[in-house]
């Protein structure tokens, strides 16, 4: 099926959940994140050329526990990472090592649009 068939079906939105780690980087502009799994991250690899707006990042709803949050994935070491901001861990209760629960829905890049019959055309 062509992903561009203006018949079939095209939804862009997918969801995921898993289990992970929430770590620490302490780089130029220190945060926490937790590393979207392999077999997840290979799914969302994929979709990537239709959803990302840029420089590899993914744009993605986020919820840990009841706090929710748009943010962007990042690319890293061959998968993704989510970065968890501050106000989520302080309303969540969660600390560095913790194990948490994540609902994570990619969504198409703000203003993306359904590519036309021309896109189809190679």
């Amino acid at each position: 099926m062509d992903p561009f068939d203006h018949d079939a079906p095209f939804a862009l939105n997918r969801d995921f959940e898993f289990a992970a780690e929430l770590w620490y980087w302490r780089g130029p502009a220190p945060f926490h994140f937790v590393t979207v799994p392999e077999d997840a991250s290979a799914e969302i690899r994929g979709m990537a050329p239709l959803v990302s707006y840029g420089w590899g990042v993914i744009p993605v709803s986020a919820r840990i526990g009841e706090t929710e949050w748009e943010t962007s994935l990042f690319p890293k070491d061959g998968g993704y990472a989510l970065p968890v901001k501050d106000a989520v861990r302080a309303a969540e209760d969660l600390a560095d090592g913790d194990l948490v629960s994540v609902e994570l829905t990619v969504r198409p890049a703000p203003g993306w649009e359904r590519p036309g019959p021309a896109a189809r055309s190679t």
